[in-house]
């Protein structure tokens, strides 16, 4: 199943999405306007879109990609201030659970909030943390 989710959509809503970015490549974003990361590593060039989550799926997306790392960024992002389609989809097929993509560059414009995220160390990252 997949669901189009954008301010275009008759089925956009104002709950926000959520990107996890390392920190250089944030500040790179900053310096250019928008935001070209598909995920770490991953360029949206190289993917096609931009990996999200809901706040409910960040816990689990920090520590099965970036369990290795200690500081991260959380994008707090206005699907609304977002011109391109966000895409509610399986990661992977036959997987039940969606996860929002961006199909398109991300404008700083649309992130509402930069937060930093620190892991405790010897710990797995946590909401409680961020």
């Amino acid at each position: 199943m997949t669901v189009t989710v954008n301010g275009n959509h008759p089925t956009a809503n104002d709950d926000p999405i959520f990107h996890l970015a390392v920190p250089d490549d944030w500040v790179v974003a900053f310096a250019v306007g928008e935001y070209t990361m598909s995920t770490r590593g991953v360029t949206l060039e190289q993917e096609g879109f931009i990996h999200c989550s809901t706040r409910e799926q960040m816990q689990e997306t920090a520590n099965r990609f970036y369990g290795d790392l200690d500081h991260l960024v959380v994008l707090t992002i206005d699907p609304q201030l977002v011109a391109s389609p966000i895409v509610f989809e399986p990661p992977a097929p036959g997987m039940d659970v969606l996860f929002p993509h961006i199909y398109g560059p991300l404008p700083i414009g649309a992130v509402n909030l930069a937060s930093p995220w620190v892991r405790r160390p010897d710990r797995e990252w946590s909401l409680d943390d961020a």
